[in-house]
């Protein structure tokens, strides 16, 4: 018998081209991940992978296993979700998936309320902007942010919420020196994957060439509050934050519209129905905000 463990590090591999991106993706050791494969090669009698200097290899024997261990992969999930859909119990491990300004500047509290209210629910927040596979079971729920909806896969199922926009920030220190005739430059401070956006409109604020460069929202988010500059952020965060001021002049843009997402069979489960109509109603509170209709949180 073929053990079903052996064929998922068998798939992290030649996903990953390594032991070492096989080892990182399940959370193991390098070791583990060379004596599981080890085994399924020992069980089927042929060799999976060729050993090279720049990674592992396939095999043709390993190209044929590996639709098959695919097919496997696809079955286990399947079985996984319609037998979790059927869990109607409010105890248990919810998974959440979502940008991580969303989690520390908006829902946290939120989450913190759901979770007193469901004692018995082991809630998993995965603050990340990494795609989460929900049919593989990587998160039950995922909230995101999305441009089009045309985008979301078909074989998810969207709780629909506000529209979520930006604006551009400035510190209201800066934003009073600048009115009272200062004459130094300010700056865009821009994350560094992302830099100054095409769109942006420098509202009556008269910017520097040269830029502010961060490599994370939160180090933008001090960045602004120090004075370095002007900033775009999500309305929800700049509105929010008593030490910045929207920049006079210019305009709102459109980030996209918040989609709670979930997989066909788990949203049947009881605990994530709570969740998604718990946190549906909670941002459908937050619309001024989200929206940039208001400069209070709700």
């Amino acid at each position: 018998m073929i053990d079903w463990d052996d064929v998922r590090y068998f798939l992290a591999a030649a996903r990953g081209g390594s032991v070492r991106a096989a080892a990182k993706s399940l959370g193991v050791n390098h070791a583990t991940v060379l004596r599981r494969i080890g085994q399924l090669e020992e069980s089927l009698g042929a060799q999976m992978f060729e050993r090279l200097p720049s990674g592992y290899r396939l095999t043709a024997a390993g190209d044929e296993v590996l639709e098959l261990a695919r097919q496997m992969e696809a079955s286990s999930h399947q079985l996984e979700t319609r037998v979790f859909g059927r869990d109607q119990s409010v105890r248990g491990l919810l998974r959440v998936t979502l940008p991580p300004p969303l989690a520390t500047h908006l829902l946290m509290p939120d989450f913190a309320d759901f979770a007193r209210l469901h004692p018995d629910i082991e809630m998993d927040i995965a603050s990340s902007g990494e795609l989460a596979n929900l049919t593989n079971r990587e998160a039950d729920v995922a909230i995101r942010v999305v441009y089009d909806r045309k985008t979301l896969p078909l074989n998810l199922h969207g709780l629909k919420g506000p529209e979520v926009f930006g604006g551009v920030y400035i510190a209201h220190d800066r934003l009073a020196a600048w009115l009272s005739g200062a004459s130094e430059p300010t700056r865009w401070i821009v994350i560094s994957a992302h830099g100054v956006p095409d769109w942006a409109s420098q509202g009556e604020v008269r910017v520097a060439r040269v830029p502010f460069r961060v490599t994370d929202a939160e180090a933008q988010i001090v960045a602004v509050r120090q004075g370095l500059g002007i900033t775009t952020l999500p309305c929800f965060v700049g509105d929010a934050d008593p030490l910045l001021v929207r920049v006079p002049g210019a305009d709102l843009h459109m980030y996209g519209t918040l989609w709670l997402l979930t997989q066909g069979e788990t949203r049947k489960t009881k605990r994530v129905r709570l969740f998604t109509e718990f946190v549906s109603e909670r941002l459908a509170a937050y619309a001024p905000l989200l929206e940039g209709r208001s400069v209070a949180r709700a």
